[in-house]
């Protein structure tokens, strides 16, 4: 009989059983039947029961889980040909389950292993058949950029580690796995080097790994907000990247790494505010060209958070320190609006908002339509039907295009929430209200922290070797030290070459 016709006429799906049954306590012989109690009103889940060599096997495995092809080619066409020989022999990748160990069965069953019972030699084994489709390694959406590599993560964790091992060919390159997500049981992987990472940093980070209670999580970011120092700030206190070339850097730097199954980002920790500026191309750049760039995404906050809330207390509270012109085109713009400069100013940057979140969830193309054409009617409209000045049009759309500057997406959202805390500010005491708002402001970043280590950093506390690659990137021939923040305890000052 041929391989296939065997294969035919030995599969079989058995149909599910209707009631639930309890685990087996701790040495309890494990059944096929108990298998079928657990996963009762499983509709993927194949139960086969096969005669190989004179003797009965039973199989379970997810049918959306698995290839049959895949299957029958690595599991049973040697297990036919086995001529009775021990299992484990014939499958090399097999792993024999423990006595009562039902829960560990399960949870590679889920996981796309294929579980196999040989009755009369009481043995159970799970081989790791785990094949489905997944999305190509493609350019990064969010940090794109012109020069260096254009690969990027995607949803599948053994794929993901692949493109850094590529980068970072060496044993010191440690990779710690847990299963978090009481429902989910997502894989977490916890990457650093062990002879650069902070161990203080390293065991901080596997400590919150391993107490985080949640049934599961869709995506690395909201296992992220779980784990930072200060989850109530509105400022991310984990970098949050795609791109593998940025995580092999920050593992050179003694950063640590968490990565998740089913999530196309890596988190770095610990991080720092200037970091939240600074683009991979960055390195890819001239220094010179570089730090220009860096220097007008960190400006360009405090831009975007003063520019419309100035206007609001200038118009309000203080219309003398304005220039006699200035102030005459202003009053001449804002002759027909019937609303006080706050409630203008907070109505337009909910129309931007708005305009956002439409373009957002809309098809692309689409999308790009509705906020060019909304932009340019509504701000039209608005002007002439006396809601807002043209002036304000003009302020607003310069800070709404600087709040996009930072390459990091959650850092965008933090400054424009924060930008409305000002204009609320300013619209109640004017420029003393702007200055207190901006105090509160510096005094919350200097008690976040980011692992236990200061999120100001490298200013605060200030390491003059750590300016190198902060504010302004220097040649690369002088960013020869890791920064402190991350650097391990144990290690002194030394170059990069020289450890």
């Amino acid at each position: 009989m041929e391989p296939t016709d065997w294969w035919r006429a030995q599969v079989f799906k058995v149909a599910q059983a209707k009631s639930g049954g309890a685990s087996p306590s701790r040495g309890e012989r494990i059944t096929p039947e108990m298998i079928k109690q657990q996963m009762h009103n499983v509709d993927d889940l194949s139960s086969l029961a096969l005669t190989i060599n004179d003797e009965e096997v039973h199989v379970f495995f997810l049918d959306t889980m698995v290839e049959l092809a895949q299957l029958y080619e690595n599991v049973f066409l040697p297990l036919q040909r086995s001529d009775g020989r021990d299992p484990l022999t014939v499958l090399p990748y097999a792993q024999p389950c423990r006595e009562g160990n039902l829960d560990l069965l399960l949870a590679n069953l889920l996981r796309g292993h294929t579980i196999l019972f040989f009755l009369e030699r009481e043995l159970i084994l799970h081989v790791n058949t785990f094949q489905v489709e997944h999305r190509a390694i493609t350019k990064s959406e969010s940090e794109a950029t012109v020069l260096g590599p254009q690969d990027s993560f995607v949803e599948m964790l053994e794929i993901n580690l692949s493109l850094l091992r590529r980068r970072l060919t060496t044993p010191n390159l440690k990779i710690v796995a847990y299963t978090i997500g009481t429902e989910t049981q997502n894989r977490v992987a916890v990457l650093y080097l062990e002879n650069i990472a902070n161990e203080i940093n390293v065991e901080r980070v596997k400590t919150r790994i391993q107490n985080v209670e949640y049934q599961g999580f869709v995506g690395l970011p909201v296992l992220k907000q779980m784990l930072e120092d200060k989850p109530y700030s509105p400022f991310p206190q984990f970098g949050l990247t795609s791109r593998p070339d940025n995580v092999a850097a920050a593992l050179l730097d003694g950063r640590i790494i968490i990565m998740l199954n089913g999530s196309p980002e890596a988190a770095i920790c610990p991080a720092s505010f200037l970091e939240m500026f600074s683009s991979p191309e960055d390195f890819y750049n001239r220094w010179s060209t570089a730090s220009l760039l860096r220097m007008i995404r960190f400006f360009g906050l405090f831009v975007t958070i003063l520019l419309t809330s100035s206007y609001v207390s200038v118009l309000t509270f203080h219309p003398e320190m304005l220039p006699p012109a200035l102030l005459t085109i202003l009053s001449e713009s804002r002759s027909q609006v019937p609303f006080p400069p706050v409630i203008e100013v907070i109505f337009i940057e909910l129309v931007i908002e708005i305009l956002r979140e439409a373009g957002i969830r809309m098809p692309t193309k689409i999308g790009q339509t509705i906020g060019i054409v909304g932009g340019i009617v509504i701000g039209t409209a608005s002007v002439q039907a006396g809601l807002a000045s043209n002036i304000l049009i003009v302020l607003v759309s310069v800070s709404a295009l600087l709040s996009f500057v930072p390459p990091n997406f959650l850092m965008s959202n933090a400054i424009r929430l924060v930008r409305y805390g000002f204009i609320l500010m300013a619209g109640m005491m004017g420029m003393y209200g702007q200055m207190l708002m901006l105090a509160f402001l510096f005094a919350h970043l200097l008690n976040l922290t980011s692992l236990g280590t200061p999120y100001m950093a490298p200013g605060v506390p200030r390491q003059w070797t750590d300016l190198f690659n902060g504010l302004v990137r220097a040649p690369m021939k002088f960013i020869v030290y890791r920064n402190r923040m991350s650097r391990a305890k144990r290690k002194q000052a030394r170059p990069v070459g020289e450890e």
